[in-house]
């Protein structure tokens, strides 16, 4: 009687093997937007030199990725979704609740979130702490007490008088973004600890302090807009005044149309971003559903072609993309975790 019954996970895996073998014979790739270029070119390039379809990549931006990932498995979710932050751990308690459990997490490597404007503008040297001051939702008090108050601040010049008299207006991408997260997290919050008080409130109420630092304000000084970094991009050539966050790999690709900024004294080039001198910088990511490997075809031939040296490497086809490269040993730990498919909490 025993041996006729199948175990919860044996009957999960038969369900998916049924309907995926039916239903999909390509890779579902969806999340960030910032790794979607990089996603692109290896299902691309995979598509053409292997027996496998091209796989379907999507930018949904890294928090939706990662909730479609979790929804659960077979073939109607993601085999992979890409994303521009680490995994968040109520979202790995999500993925469990809905039967995903071997998540296997590749890092692919860096990126720099730069704080761009038109070519034909003039530059802008900023601090974390000047974009802090433009874009918090709420910031002291411009008497010098220890208040938090809404933000006054109408142009760069009120922020900072070594700054332009224009209105700040800045284009970035919106809560279901890893970009989003990453830029409230190194920029904002980097800026906003530079205020004594503020940072002393991270001993005493580290929920307060986050909400403080990585609020945005909602006065229209600060415009959402989407998960297209090529449309900021587009806007900012419309609109020389203004300013968009958006992956370093934008910023190479579209060196004749915006720049970067200098942000605490430092350029968002490549070698700074892949140094670590550049202030905001972060890994990127795709998670991969161990469960699906085997079942939907060429996951594990596409994760080997995202890995291989030609792709990842220092000199391969993703850093011509704009993607700063690992150092040769994190390189390699990332190869062994994508071939021996080593789940994050096997790590």
């Amino acid at each position: 009687m025993k041996k006729a019954l199948l175990t919860g996970a044996a009957l999960l895996a038969s369900v998916v093997s049924a309907t995926a073998q039916a239903e999909r014979d390509y890779i579902s790739i969806v999340g960030s937007s910032t790794v979607y270029p990089f996603s692109t070119v290896v299902a691309e390039r995979f598509g053409k030199a292997s027996n496998f379809r091209t796989p379907k990549v999507e930018s949904t931006g890294s928090g939706g990725g990662l909730k479609l990932f979790c929804s659960g498995v077979g073939d109607a979710t993601p085999d992979i979704t890409n994303a521009s932050r680490r995994i968040k751990e109520s979202e790995i308690e999500l993925c469990a609740k809905n039967g995903v459990k071997d998540i296997v997490e590749v890092t692919i490597g860096f990126d720099g979130i730069t704080f761009a404007n038109s070519a034909k503008a003039p530059h802008m040297t900023i601090t974390r702490k000047d974009m802090y001051l433009a874009l918090a939702k709420m910031v002291p008090a411009t008497d010098g007490s220890e208040k938090l108050v809404p933000n006054p601040y109408k142009t760069w010049k009120d922020v900072n008088p070594a700054l332009p008299a224009k209105k700040i207006e800045v284009l970035g991408p919106p809560p279901t973004s890893g970009t989003r997260d990453a830029f409230a997290e190194l920029a904002m919050e980097g800026g906003c600890s530079e205020i004594p008080f503020i940072k002393a409130m991270k001993k005493t109420d580290e929920k307060k302090f986050q909400a403080v630092c990585q609020g945005l304000r909602e006065d229209g000084a600060y415009i959402e807009a989407g998960e297209n970094d090529n449309l900021i991009v587009q806007k900012l050539v419309a609109n020389p005044d203004a300013f968009g966050i958006f992956g370093f790999s934008f910023l190479e690709q579209n060196s004749d149309k915006v720049q970067g900024s200098t942000v605490d004294g430092k350029l968002p080039t490549f070698d700074n971003i892949a140094s670590g001198d550049y202030p905001v910088s972060r890994s990127l990511y795709f998670y991969v559903k161990k469960a699906h490997v085997g079942v939907i075809p060429g996951i594990q031939e596409y994760l080997n072609e995202f890995t291989s040296e030609r792709a990842m490497g220092e000199d391969g086809y993703l850093a011509d993309k704009g993607m700063i490269p690992l150092t040769e040993d994190a390189y390699k730990q990332q190869v062994k975790i994508a071939k021996g498919l080593i789940p994050l909490n096997a790590k």
